[in-house]
């Protein structure tokens, strides 16, 4: 009920948006008649196929449901972008007009009105073409060294590669996959980590474009931790397809690694929210660490979101990897993240843990990254200086 209700409050409201695009553009944009039709068309196609993208999944056809949602996962992202530069042209003509009704100029510009109605969409197209693109490439490879106090030198140079939300979905599949894979293997890191949101649908649905996943190498092992869209898709099912395919799911556990007589200790917990789900999931970062060797100083957790972090502060933990947050994905998105994680991207120091917050391997929705390239995490542990 709650979720219908939801829905059809997002439909109102992209009414209205629509609406609000179509009478601030259509009519002052200097083209004929045809293409002012044309653009009409366009906005009521674009609406109706945002929800259906949405609810895609919900249709039982696979094949049409992954081509619904590629068609109004991509609407989505383009009015997005096509919305906010509306509202920046009202914002910039109505400073103009200000500023000629100040100086006692005439009041309007009809050629700037014109010009920028029409200036509106092609921008917009362009940067939804840029944000595809990002978007649909394989992650780059970022690498960030991590300070720590007292490292043994056996781990002087330990590298785990992070991968995060990859959302394998309605449009991200196998080939996505396999190239993220190929490229996490050419870094040959000690220890691969996979911090949550995997997958955007269920077992039987997905299995097969998860199953390259199966092929990451490591010295040590490839270990995951869920996400809430694990939650969303049926944690259960995906945990033990994951542990079939050869990683090591930690729920509030940890393992000790002998790296060259040093050892280390990797932790896992469950998302933030994985406890309204199932409470026997709630995370818990003080019993993903209980029984860990005094001796092994060097504590890393995976934990998805980085608003776990006050509770991997308060249990002694050296180093969090995050993700979650996708950097914000696009303008705007990226001030709102702020509202509910204390972080969004990159290494950040907090109560004396190092936390660091990927941008996600792969995207959710609309297939778009502008401003927040995605990637794949080398991270080096080295000594503090």
């Amino acid at each position: 009920m709650r979720r219908s209700a939801f829905f059809i409050r997002f439909i109102g409201i992209g009414v209205l948006f629509h609406v609000y695009v179509g009478v601030r553009l259509i009519g002052d944009a200097p083209v004929g008649m045809p293409w002012k039709v044309l653009a009409a068309l366009l906005l009521i196609a674009s609406l109706v196929l945002i929800p259906i993208g949405m609810s895609a999944r919900n249709i039982e056809g696979q094949p049409l449901a992954d081509r619904l949602a590629w068609l109004g996962l991509t609407a989505m992202g383009f009015f997005s972008s096509l919305l906010l530069l509306t509202f920046a042209r009202d914002v910039m003509l109505l400073v103009v007009h200000l500023a000629n009704w100040l100086h006692g100029s005439p009041v309007g510009s009809p050629e700037l009105v014109a010009n920028s109605a029409l200036a509106v969409p092609l921008l917009a197209v362009l940067l939804s073409a840029i944000g595809f693109y990002n978007a649909r490439r394989r992650a780059p490879v970022v690498s960030v060294d991590v300070p720590i106090a007292n490292l043994p030198s056996a781990l002087q140079g330990f590298t785990i590669v992070q991968i995060s939300d990859i959302h394998v979905g309605p449009t991200i599949k196998r080939h996505y996959v396999e190239r993220i894979v190929a490229a996490v293997n050419g870094l040959r890191p000690d220890l691969i980590a996979v911090t949550g949101d995997v997958v955007d649908g269920s077992v039987p649905h997905l299995a097969d474009h998860t199953r390259p996943l199966g092929e990451l190498s490591a010295r040590h092992g490839a270990f995951l931790v869920t996400g809430n869209h694990e939650y969303y898709s049926g944690a259960e099912k995906w945990i033990a397809e994951f542990r079939r395919l050869g990683l090591t799911v930690l729920l509030n556990q940890h393992v000790v690694v002998d790296h060259d007589g040093a050892r280390a200790v990797i932790a896992g917990v469950t998302d933030y929210g994985a406890g309204s789900f199932d409470p026997a999931h709630r995370s818990d970062s003080a019993k993903a660490i209980d029984g860990a060797p005094a001796d092994a100083t060097v504590r890393v957790l995976l934990a998805h979101q980085p608003r776990s972090a006050t509770a991997a502060a308060d249990a002694g933990f050296t180093l969090q990897l995050s993700g979650h947050t996708h950097g914000g994905q696009f303008f705007p998105w990226n001030f709102f993240v702020k509202l509910q994680q204390p972080f969004v991207a990159g290494l950040t120091k907090f109560n004396g843990l190092w936390v660091y917050t990927s941008r996600g391997t792969g995207y959710w929705g609309p297939p778009k990254r502008l401003g927040a390239p995605s990637e794949i995490t080398r991270v080096r542990l080295v000594a503090a200086t």
